[in-house]
């Protein structure tokens, strides 16, 4: 039987996410909301804000929608599953995503904390303070080694972490972060960490609540230069797999993180039907590298989808489905062994103030790699695409090697244009480097 999904956000992770549900015959028609001018190419997008919950609601009963795939984390941190649960005409709607207890996780570092924590799960030592208490989060800087990581407690659009070298600029960020909301409500309490030496990157799990699938790796690159300098943006590129992410360092993953993880959620009582992230770092220790947790997500990443949606070839509704049915365990996972390469193309003076409305060129002769749409839209003559964003496309192409995915990625970017398109050309040259020592 395929049935009407609506997906909600408007971003590169939307329109990748899209990509696969279009595809799959379970879905009679897809509708996203609100999209952007790539995803109206694969069903119809609607103007609704992602945290309208009745204008969503409306939306569901008259098109007869019998699936809501949540995107972006902002609907579920406010409480999206549960409105749908305690509603009757809406409870047998399948909505793909953690209740708001769930999606805490993700919603408060102090709490993300906490669970792991309690759950033995491996992470950085911690603090966690306000400005009532802003003296013990000093005290409890003295204690640590530079550098020294500040993390906003609540959602700041990926920007509320700050990793500084001295513990004069840690003090003082403290107090800006505390007592002049440096991040707004975001840092009304502030998680002072450890910092841990390692290479990042990123985990992603499906999960009922019981059974899991583990999706493949992904590394994202967040700042905006090259050789990561400069501000953290949402991130400028992305690579699955992650090379070093071999059998026996995915085991540790799997038996120190993913099954406490899910073991502690059903200990709490907590329904978890959708993605959770792991922000992993890799540390050396002594036999190989150890997994700890840097952060909770609790749906995709923004570019990882770009890199790991494509290497899915397991029918995406069909493995929603089962999610929401709680029988995920009966459904095999299949993965593409090909590389993916992602590249953000973003406008220029991202992430600080930057034009829109610029026409985009080039778009026709991108058909041997896929271009997922973040900040565009429909021009005023409804024929060309103009730039509506920070990021504004991602380019993705899947090759045998990660070399030839780079190589594929970056001829395929060089031909779409716009005034000011701006892109950092080293995306996977660290992963590069490392399988050659």
């Amino acid at each position: 039987m395929s049935i009407r999904i609506l997906l909600l956000g408007s971003g590169g992770r939307e329109h990748a996410i899209a990509s696969k549900l279009a595809e799959s015959k379970k879905c009679s028609h897809l509708y996203i909301a609100p999209g952007n001018a790539g995803t109206a190419a694969l069903g119809t997008n609607i103007d609704l804000n992602v945290s309208d919950f009745d204008a969503i609601r409306q939306c569901v009963i008259n098109l007869g929608i019998k699936m809501v795939v949540v995107g972006p984390e902002v609907p579920l941190v406010e409480g999206i599953v549960d409105y749908f649960a305690a509603d009757e005409q809406l409870a047998n709607i399948a909505v793909i995503g953690p209740s708001k207890e769930g999606a805490m996780l993700e919603g408060s570092k102090d709490y993300a904390k906490a669970f792991m924590t309690e759950h033995g799960i491996p992470t950085a030592r911690y603090g966690t303070f306000d400005r009532f208490t802003i003296n013990k989060g000093i005290d409890f800087l003295h204690n640590l080694s530079a550098p020294y990581v500040l993390k906003a407690d609540g959602l700041a659009a990926g920007k509320g972490v700050l990793i500084l070298d001295t513990l004069d600029e840690a003090e003082a960020s403290l107090h800006e972060m505390l007592e002049k909301q440096l991040f707004g409500k975001a840092s009304q309490q502030v998680v002072v960490e450890e910092y841990l030496d390692g290479i990042e990157l990123s985990v992603f799990v499906l999960t009922d609540g019981r059974h899991y699938k583990i999706l493949p790796t992904a590394k994202d690159y967040k700042r905006i230069g090259e050789g990561d300098t400069g501000p953290n943006t949402g991130g400028m590129g992305s690579i699955s797999p992650v090379p070093f992410a071999d059998k026996n360092f995915m085991q540790k993953v799997e038996q120190r993180i993913v099954l406490p993880t899910i073991r502690g959620l059903r200990k709490q009582k907590t329904d978890y039907r959708g993605f959770i992230f792991l922000g992993l770092m890799a540390v050396k220790g002594p036999d190989g590298l150890d997994p700890y947790v840097i952060e909770y997500n609790v749906r995709m990443g923004d570019p990882e989808t770009q890199s790991v949606f494509p290497r899915i070839k397991t029918d995406m509704v069909d493995l929603l489905e089962h999610t929401w049915n709680k029988t995920l365990e009966t459904i095999p996972l299949d993965i593409d062994s090909r590389t993916a390469a992602s590249v953000v193309l973003a406008a220029e003076g991202y992430p600080g103030s930057y034009a829109k409305g610029m026409p985009i060129q080039g778009l026709a002769e991108c058909k041997e790699c896929m271009v997922f749409h973040a900040g565009t839209a429909n021009g005023n003559d409804n024929k060309t695409i103009v730039t509506n964003g920070g990021r504004v496309l991602c380019v993705t192409a899947l090759s045998d090697t990660l070399p030839t995915a780079l190589l594929n990625c970056y001829q395929a970017a060089d031909k779409i244009t716009w005034d000011g398109r701006y892109m950092r050309r080293d995306i996977g040259q660290d992963l590069l480097r490392l399988s050659v020592e």
